[in-house]
């Protein structure tokens, strides 16, 4: 147990985790969960919330993005329905949120894209002629493009098993997912083509998850026991992704994409900006050497990357809001 937390100073026997319904988001919920209770001694119950982007139908960039799966956690855990949230990193808004603080980013999970087919080790190269390919991101729909012009590519809706079912009911020829989702349900087996991070950068903080508290609770019981579970390096670096996308205010439904790989002094900073058909990109690229050690030092390598996205003529394709270049 960690010294300082335990269960009689959290104020309550049971810390209460709001999640989503989904496989996946019980599953990291858990995860988080078990995580916390192992550090601190303190038990976590899982309290399922319903949000707009579960219920709703229809394309997820039309809806807002994936923020949509973010804000009834969020209002849940300002109504103190809940003590700590989690969310997908990748899918959490940049700006801040009154009220809210992210109190801790645990170990990362693999951040790359990964193509899923019909059957065992399917490559993008792999797919004939005009098949179609199933992705809710104009990310990954640039990305395909990009690749392979030839393709024609589809929205797609839904958990990983229903994405899945529907490429195996002949809908789609393929669909591209995240690594990280599929390993977290143990969906190993249905991964083909891993893309590499320096060539197919992914959504600022993929692979990662957020642990989100009220602000006024981050001194107390509940954000030491939080805390215990943060890992520097995935939290350094997923926000340095998240501030590059911040910066641009692209959102996080964008076609960008934004990595950091490697490790030590090789890691390396890939961003990326596509026009939404995948004909033209713009491309920042670094070498880390160190990991930013604080929020200023963050803020101002990622004020360099956009300075160069923007004068590489990132606004040129794609909408930019707030951009003037």
């Amino acid at each position: 147990m960690t010294a300082g937390v335990d269960a009689a100073e959290a104020g309550a026997p049971v810390l209460r985790l709001g999640t989503r319904a989904s496989l996946l988001a019980t599953t990291q919920s858990r995860h988080v969960a078990d995580a916390i209770s192992a550090a601190t001694g303190i038990a976590v119950e899982l309290v399922e919330i319903t949000t707009d982007g579960d219920v709703l139908t229809g394309s997820l960039a039309q809806m807002g993005g994936t923020g949509v799966f973010a804000t009834a956690l969020r209002e849940a855990l300002l109504r103190g329905e809940c003590d700590l949230v989690v969310h997908s990193m990748k899918d959490l808004p940049t700006a801040p949120y009154p009220g809210l603080t992210i109190a801790a980013v645990p170990p990362r999970a693999p951040q790359r894209d990964v193509l899923c087919g019909p059957v065992a080790a399917t490559t993008l190269d792999d797919l004939p002629a005009g098949a179609t390919v199933g992705t809710g991101s104009p990310r990954r729909v640039a990305q395909v493009l990009r690749r392979r012009p030839d393709l024609r590519v589809r929205d797609i809706r839904g958990n990983i098993d229903t994405r899945l079912r529907k490429m195996r009911d002949g809908e789609y020829d393929a669909i591209v997912l995240a690594e990280a989702g599929l390993r977290r349900i143990e969906r190993d087996a249905a991964i083909g083509e891993v893309f590499a991070l320096e060539q197919w950068p992914t959504s600022a903080g993929q692979g990662a998850l957020a642990v989100e508290i009220r602000t006024v609770d981050g001194d107390g019981p509940i954000g030491r026991a939080v805390s215990v579970i943060d890992d520097p390096e995935s939290s350094s670096r997923a926000r340095l992704e998240r501030a590059v996308l911040r910066l641009l205010e692209a959102g996080c439904a964008a076609p960008v994409g934004i990595s950091v790989s490697g490790q030590g002094p090789e890691a390396v900073f890939v961003a990326e900006v596509y026009a939404p058909d995948g004909l033209r990109t713009v491309r920042a690229h670094r070498t880390l050497g160190a990991q930013p050690a604080s929020d200023e030092a963050r803020e101002a390598l990622a004020a360099d990357v956009v300075a160069e996205l923007l004068d590489g003529g990132a606004a040129d394709i794609v909408d930019l809001p707030g951009t003037s270049r």
